[in-house]
């Protein structure tokens, strides 16, 4: 199957520039200048990735970004930031808006077409894992499904992003233990080495703000100084 990629970029030349890169990669490409168009290019189908450009007119990709989680629908389209402002409080804010992945301008398209290509993985279920259970939560990699089951309720059904997902069927799949920045960029990123690990606090926390609704947040734990676990008997109440 082939992948469909929409980017959202107002500067034609940057827009063709990847476009040409990723039809040479073989993904099939669409151009939108700016958010109200590409809002209309998804109406009937959605890409399997979207590169957003930060600065846009009318709407800025971070609003976009933060509208498209906020969707059921788009929740889980993959989301790639472009844009110029590199410090690092800027990647938190477009992580925290809801990319995936984020690319400061200048950039190598060969970077930019491998980071498409992890995040296109990063859908795709790990293997060899079937259903899951940690206290409350239950996780099916099959159906891509992440539910709270608690005593004399209905199951509860949460949305995950594809990054989120794989970050929690990990850490479920090996409970109790303690898992470093590193080792879940290892694991869950495959090592990618563009992935800074600060990215892996950001998904935590999304990850966390995820799982809320059903009150689950709290069974992925913080172990100061060495990572993240999931519990099946958290600390917190």
């Amino acid at each position: 199957m082939t992948h469909r990629i929409l980017i959202v970029e107002d500067e034609p030349s940057i827009a063709e520039l990847i476009a040409i890169n990723l039809s040479h990669a073989g993904y099939e490409v669409q151009k939108a200048l700016q958010t109200d168009v590409a809002s209309n290019m998804m109406r009937d189908e959605l890409p399997n990735l979207l590169i957003l450009d930060w600065m846009l007119p009318g709407k800025s990709g971070v609003q976009f970004a933060r509208e498209l989680r906020s969707n059921e629908r788009t929740r889980s389209l993959p989301i790639l930031m472009l844009t110029a402002k590199s410090e690092e409080s800027d990647k938190v804010l477009g992580l925290d808006s809801g990319a995936d992945d984020y690319v400061t301008k200048p950039f190598s398209p060969k970077e930019l077409v491998a980071r498409v290509k992890a995040l296109l993985r990063r859908q795709i279920p790990l293997e060899g894992d079937g259903p899951l259970a940690v206290g409350p939560l239950r996780l099916d990699p099959v159906s891509h499904r992440v539910s709270a089951v608690w005593p004399n309720s209905d199951p509860q059904t949460l949305s995950l992003g594809p990054t989120e997902f794989r970050l929690l069927q990990f850490m479920m799949a090996n409970p109790e233990r303690v898992h470093s920045r590193e080792g879940l960029l290892d694991k869950v990123w495959g090592n990618e080495v563009y992935i800074e690990e600060r990215t892996v606090d950001v998904h935590i926390k999304r990850l966390r703000a995820a799982l809320s609704p059903a009150d689950c947040d709290r069974y992925v734990e913080t172990v100061r100084g060495s990572g993240y676990r999931i519990t099946k008997t958290p600390t917190q109440t």
